[in-house]
């Protein structure tokens, strides 16, 4: 993670004194599982939890020797501990606590995302309400189709929120596995039992079959979930961005003061943060692919997985936190244009209302098949010539045979778009 995208809290999750610290815990934990079961002396087993530390330099140190991590570190610890640190690592493989303490910092990394995402959906809860009836375009394909309000555009957002917090809660479970069966997942240097209060004391679920390591399917689960997450900001942040281009100018991402645009032309005020999201989802995408690529791996473990792991755990969930903290702030401070929505709606000539024109024209008995070929005739003359789609119809006599002067204005009613808003917002408690 870089520190232009990161932030204190989740980017302290994943330094090495974290790391290792999470190390500590499963070494100290296993020790004091294997004392439960008469193996290691109780006074030694209580010797090793109260001096068990490591020094990160001397864990650098020892790995310029070592070229292997988890033996530098037991080096460090054995350092501290003395004697009884015979005992440390007792059984296990390297796996089983570099594994067992990813889930820890995973499992912790997904609590903090969890608490961006409520903030988030609370922020899109109220936005949407105070917009529930702000009546603006509805697009499609980015052409005018028919009226919608913001709000509703907002509340597509609220329920896909809420879709994730379930995904993200289902992925923190996934990964909230522990695992010390030995060097091939047999169990045969620690037992069960072992395994299974290890797992307890750190509130993590044991992996019910395991060979070297927790199988990564899991974690490949997670990492699409945060990329998953990451797309959907992006989709809203390119919404906010399209509504933000000049010719449009429904809403804008704040301006600060003192902000500038461009270092050439003084009036810029860019969509950049929401085409920074745009450009992070990419990134987390990209970590994605490479979790699916480490699923598969040779017989009972390699190791082409660690060195990719060392990197997109902590960027994925640190490029997630930050992008989930930006959007909100975004949200919390978008600047929306109401009066801006209503000439876009009205501008377009009635073209959004041919549909209520067509049913309504079925409802007086003409055919649908001749409906539509008079409405679109209409509308495509509307396109051409800027005349008013319902002056066009006003004059047409098969209109006027079928529909009054009054039956067809309230056909370009935009409060008929209204009508049931209110139940669409109670499906979802709001």
């Amino acid at each position: 993670m870089i520190p232009r995208y990161s932030r204190p809290e989740m980017a302290a999750l994943w330094t090495d004194q974290a790391k290792y610290d999470r190390w500590l815990q499963v070494e100290v934990a296993a020790v004091q599982a294997w004392a439960d079961a008469g193996v290691i002396p109780h006074k030694e087993a209580e010797a090793i939890t109260a001096k068990a530390a490591f020094q990160l330099a001397d864990i650098d140190r020892y790995q310029t020797e070592t070229h292997h991590e988890m033996t530098a570190f037991l080096r460090s610890v054995n350092d501290h501990v003395g004697e009884a640190g015979r005992w440390v690592h007792l059984g296990l493989t390297s796996s089983d606590v570099w594994d067992t303490a990813t889930a820890l910092q995973l499992r912790d990394a997904a609590t903090l995302l969890e608490r961006e995402l409520e903030r988030l959906l609370a922020v899109l809860e109220a936005r949407a309400q105070t917009h529930r009836r702000t009546l603006m375009v509805g697009r499609t394909h980015g052409v005018h189709a028919e009226p919608t309000t913001f709000g509703l555009k907002l509340l597509v957002w609220v329920a896909e929120v809420r879709r994730h917090q379930t995904r993200l809660t289902e992925a923190k479970r996934m990964v909230s596995v522990g695992k010390l069966s030995g060097a091939v997942g047999t169990h045969a240097t620690v037992p069960p039992a072992v395994e299974e209060k290890v797992c307890a004391r750190l509130h993590l679920t044991p992996a019910a079959a395991a060979n070297q390591i927790i199988q990564r399917d899991r974690h490949a689960q997670f990492v699409s979930t945060l990329a998953l997450i990451a797309a959907s900001l992006e989709k809203f942040a390119m919404e906010i961005r399209h509504l933000q281009r000049t010719e449009v100018r429904e809403v804008e991402e704040p301006f600060l003061p003192g902000q500038t645009g461009s270092s050439a032309m003084p009036h810029k005020r860019n969509p950049e943060k929401c085409e920074r999201i745009c450009g992070l989802a990419r990134v987390l995408r990209g970590h994605a692919t490479t979790a699916f690529e480490n699923v598969a791996l040779w017989h009972e473990r390699d190791i082409s997985h660690s060195s990719t792991e060392r990197l997109i755990f902590p960027d994925a969930c640190g490029l997630l936190d930050y992008m989930l903290d930006l959007f909100t702030w975004v949200m919390e401070n978008l600047v929306v244009f109401p009066e801006r929505m209503r000439e876009n709606l009205d501008g377009a000539g009635g073209l959004l209302y041919s549909q209520r024109v067509l049913l309504a024209l079925v409802e007086a008995g003409m055919q649908r098949e001749e409906a539509y070929a008079l409405v679109q005739r209409h509308a495509m003359q509307t396109w051409k010539s800027n005349i008013p789609l319902l002056d066009l119809l006003l004059a047409d006599q098969t209109v006027q045979q079928h529909l009054g002067a009054d039956a067809l204005e309230e056909c370009f009613n935009p409060a008929y778009y209204l009508r049931h808003v209110d139940e669409t917002f109670a499906r979802l408690g709001l």
